[in-house]
This record gives structure tokens, sequence and C-alpha cells, in this order.
């Protein structure tokens, strides 16, 4: 049995940076568990990061079947060493079937898993069903539980301040995911998260934000830029840490202009499709493919990329 003295419950045991990471694929649009292997190992290798978000929307888990989504874990698990922490995005309309992927996640070597809100929800959705949801989901296991708080332009899927505050309450939630991509609300929910459950870590994870973010207070970051460039992310968060802004601006010179080219422009929907061609364009994924309906990628849309990976010194030529 587990205590609310136990250690998985402290939100300290997250702080720092996670890298959410991608799922990839072959051309046949199945899992390549190998290069999936390389990914992550590669990633949880640098100096600094702390853990790693698997099924993230980076992740493309709205698209995935639930034995994929254990697929990963299981692999990232054996892969990775053992105080790499693993937190398992949880994406279901269904609450039952969300509970269900919260077991597998459990069994498949997970150390905490992120509860995502179901896309219909991005229609309305009354508050009331959303904490059921998350209590489904938490009754299903003992894990320790990150909120993910969308962004603003996401419709009905931000919780407003005060059901965020409501769950951030919940028992064995340890986190948020703070994915607002925009200060005003990012400083607004901090301070809601932390006059209620002030042991609740707030991470920041509104990519080109996060210098910002960081000035403003955070216990760390879960961002997919982290696995371009984890190395920029640590230093940028250790920068402000140690209050030297002009270092940590330098590092954000970096995050910036990819921060844009793969989350600045429209659509949305590309920005993992961006992703995998940019870590595809560095040698480290040996393909972009992401799952219909997303992709491939216009022609325009490649040479964007290159043009941002050039201008921060990644890719020459």
């Amino acid at each position: 049995m587990t205590t609310p003295t136990d250690e998985r419950y402290h939100g300290e045991r997250y702080h720092g940076i996670h890298a959410a990471t991608v799922a990839p694929m072959g051309t046949d649009f199945q899992l390549d568990l190998n290069a999936l292997k390389d990914h992550v190992g590669a990633v949880a290798g640098v100096h600094g990061i702390r853990g790693l978000l698997l099924n993230g929307h980076a992740g493309e888990n709205f698209l995935l079947r639930a034995d994929e989504k254990r697929q990963i874990i299981e692999t990232t698990r054996a892969t990775v060493s053992d105080d790499c922490l693993l937190i398992a995005g949880i994406n279901a309309e269904s609450s039952l079937d969300a509970a269900d992927e919260a077991r597998d996640a459990l069994g498949a070597g997970a150390d905490a898993i992120m509860v995502f809100p179901p896309n219909s929800w991005a229609l309305g959705v009354d508050p009331g069903a959303v904490v059921t949801h998350h209590r489904v989901i938490l009754e299903a296991t003992d894990l320790p539980v990150f909120l993910y708080q969308a962004p603003v332009g996401a419709g009905k899927l931000a919780y407003p301040p005060d059901l965020l505050a409501g769950l951030a309450q919940l028992p064995r939630v340890v986190g948020v995911k703070e994915g607002s991509w925009e200060v005003g609300a990012y400083e607004a929910n901090r301070r809601v998260v932390k006059s209620h459950a002030p042991h609740v870590a707030v991470m920041a994870s509104g990519d080109e934000h996060l210098f910002t973010s960081f000035v403003l207070g955070s216990e760390g970051s879960i961002v997919s830029l982290a696995v371009i460039i984890p190395e920029v992310i640590v230093a940028l968060d250790r920068a402000v840490r140690d209050g030297k802004l002009d270092t940590a601006r330098e590092a954000h010179q970096i995050v910036y202009p990819l921060a844009k080219a793969i989350y600045g422009m429209p659509p949305a929907s590309f920005a993992t499709a961006r992703l995998k061609t940019c870590l595809k364009l560095l040698g480290r994924l040996p393909c972009e493919i992401t799952r219909p309906p997303v992709g491939p990628l216009a022609p325009a849309e490649l040479t964007r990329l290159q043009e941002a990976l050039n201008q921060v010194g990644l890719l020459k030529g």
C-alpha cells in the first residue's frame, strides 16, 4: 500500500526538464521500435534531462492504439536508465478507456501519468464531467498524476481557473503541464495552482515562451522541443535559476526561431510532422512519417524548417 508520504507523490521528484518524445514510424505507418530506442536513448542520455513524456501530443497519442501506447512505454523503459522518469500520456474520449490506458501504463513501467482532455471537450464540457473523468482515471491505479492545461486557442479544452484549482487538489496530482501558450495565462494559472495546491509542480510548456515563463517561475518544463535541442532547454532553465539572464537570452535566441517554425505557423496540427521532419533533417530519425490525415509536408514547409535549423546553427548548408 502507498501512503501520502510516498516519495512518488512529492512534486519535487518531477522538477526539471522532461522531453516530450515522438513516435517513430515507417512508411507503412507502423511503429518503428528500433528507431524509438535510438530516439529515447539519445534524448534521455543528455545531461540535465530529468525524464520523458511518452504518448503526448507530439507522440500522436490520439492516433495510436492502446497496444501501441503500451509498447512505447515498455520499449522506452527497457532502453533508458532507471532514474529517467517516464510520464505516460493518457488520451481517450471514454473515461473507462482512459482508465484502461492508465493500468497499461502502470504495467508497462511508467512512473506517472498525464491526463489529456478528450478532444470532444473542445465543444464544451460540464465541469463535473471533467472532475469525474480525472477521478475515474485516478481510481484505476496508484500512479502520480499530471494535469494538462491546454492552449488558450484550443476552445473549451483549457480549464478555467476555478476548475484548474479543483483538479490540482485531487489526490496524487503532482504537477501541471502548463501549455496555455500565452504568458499572461501562464502566470495567472501558476498563481491559482500555487495558492490552492502549493505542492503541485507547474511546468512551463509554451516553447517560445519558456524564457519568460522561467523568469516568472516554474518547477521545470515538459516540452517536445527538448528532443531537438535538449542541451539548450536545460541550459536556459539553469541560467534563469542562476540569475544569469544574459546567458538565458542567448539560449532563447536558439529556442525562439525553432519554436515559431514548428509550433507558431498554421495549421497547429502540423506541429508533430514538423518536429519529425526536423529530426529527420538532423539525421536523428530515419523517417518523418506521421499518421494520416497529417502530412506529408509541402516543399515550402520543408524549406522553412531547413532555414530555421540553419539559422540556429544546427544544420549547415
